[in-house]
């Protein structure tokens, strides 16, 4: 299912004068169409497939898709507008050709099939310039050829860039890499299922961590504990497209090493993730084991102070600003005014990472808007007592946010 908010996307296209979406990433070819990119696009060159989104919404959307993924794109997207190029994995279709005397003749009536020429061979991996050259034949249907085509410039090459170019002299391309994330910022339903469903399972992860551990546990134990628990979850719940998981657990008084074995008065940083669909989740808890440091308590009190002050700040026609400064200000109150951190959280969906634009930072002049999925995070990191972290994810509602965590933030004593 495509998640691309049509109407959002002519809105957004109309104000920055460009006629026409050309989106070449894998992420975005599946936000845009809801069918997969395919394996051509694990070389993160552009020019394996490609959407189309004209400003104009009486004009439909086209896709240009590689042949051994051609049946899967139909069977996922609602577009019908497509051009297909070869790849590298020979293919035949054998289904309706029956009574064929020899083998040879099957195969050769197979690729017949297929509209092969006298002359065919595939490419390495793909032809950039086969693809390149199929949008623009989209476009050209559409008489977009001569316009301004948005194309996210923050994930092309400038090999790429030459190659667009040439397929497309008449067009004067426009950086929409923004345009896109402010698309993509908006989640749709079904977005916003598949992040809720991540991060229940990370909250079941966190929950058998939280019940593993025990002095002389080691980082590895703890991380396989949470790993065992999302498993788990996921059988009893009958989850089929969970795509990965990440974590960062930490334990003791170094925060960065992969090392680390639980003792008395150690601190376990938890952040981790799970992916639905590529969509994921990004939670953080602390634990200590037996009850805090006076240090470790003030610490984190002072990131509690921040995390409440920040969370007050985020509802709907406020800027992520103003969430940055006001979680800044109350750790500054707490008795550490030198405290600084580049982001106190970030939206959260199928990039490439676990941190998607946009960030709340103290130049963030976003607004925040109903429809966001946020990840917002105080973290602290002391090398000598250990990683402390309040994070929880949130959707943005008409009327404020609404947590999509249910595990309690407190630093928990075990």
């Amino acid at each position: 299912m495509a998640h691309l908010d049509r109407q959002r996307a002519t809105r957004l296209m109309q104000a920055a004068r460009i006629d026409a979406l050309l989106l070449l990433t894998p992420e975005s070819f599946a936000y845009a169409t809801g069918a997969p990119a395919g394996v051509a696009t694990m070389w993160r060159r552009a020019g394996a497939v490609a959407a189309i989104v004209p400003a104009d919404p009486s004009l439909s959307c086209g896709a240009v898709v590689t042949d051994l993924f051609e049946a899967a794109f139909h069977a996922a997207s609602a577009i019908t507008d497509t051009r297909v190029h070869p790849i590298w994995v020979e293919t035949g279709d054998v289904r309706g050709l029956d009574g064929v005397a020899t083998d040879e003749d099957l195969i050769r009536l197979a690729w017949e099939k297929q509209g092969r020429v006298a002359g065919f061979a595939r490419p390495e991996t793909f032809d950039p310039k086969t693809g390149f050259r199929l949008a623009a034949d989209l476009l050209a249907i559409r008489k977009l050829t001569k316009g301004r085509i948005g194309v996210e410039f923050d994930s092309l090459s400038i090999t790429d860039f030459h190659l667009l170019s040439a397929a497309l002299p008449d067009a004067e391309l426009i950086d929409a890499s923004n345009l896109v994330q402010r698309l993509k910022m908006i989640k749709s339903p079904q977005e916003i299922g598949r992040l809720q469903t991540a991060v229940e399972l990370a909250e079941a992860g966190i929950e058998t961590l939280r019940d593993a551990i025990v002095v002389g546990a080691s980082r590895d134990d703890l991380a396989s504990a949470w790993k065992a628990g999302v498993d788990a979850t996921v059988i009893r719940r009958g989850v089929q497209n969970l795509t990965g998981t990440w974590e960062y657990v930490s334990v003791g008084e170094n925060p960065w090493t992969k090392g680390g074995v639980v003792a008395p008065g150690a601190l376990i940083k938890v952040d981790v993730g799970c992916l639905i669909a590529g969509y994921t989740s990004d939670t953080g808890r602390t634990f200590v084991v037996g009850e805090p440091s006076r240090l470790q308590a003030r610490l984190f009190d002072a990131l509690r102070q921040g995390f409440d002050a920040g969370l007050a700040q985020l509802r709907p026609g406020n800027r992520l600003k103003e969430v940055h400064k006001a979680a800044t200000d109350a750790i500054g109150h707490a008795g550490f005014p030198g405290y600084t951190r580049g982001h106190f959280g970030h939206g959260l969906g199928a990039s490439l990472g676990s941190e998607e634009w946009p960030f709340i930072s103290r130049d963030a002049d976003i607004l925040i808007e109903p429809g966001m999925v946020l990840a917002f995070e105080t973290p602290w990191y002391v090398d000598g007592v250990g990683g402390m972290i309040i994070e929880n994810q949130y959707l943005i509602t008409q009327t404020g946010h609404e947590s999509m965590n249910r595990l309690p933030t407190d630093l928990v004593v075990v």
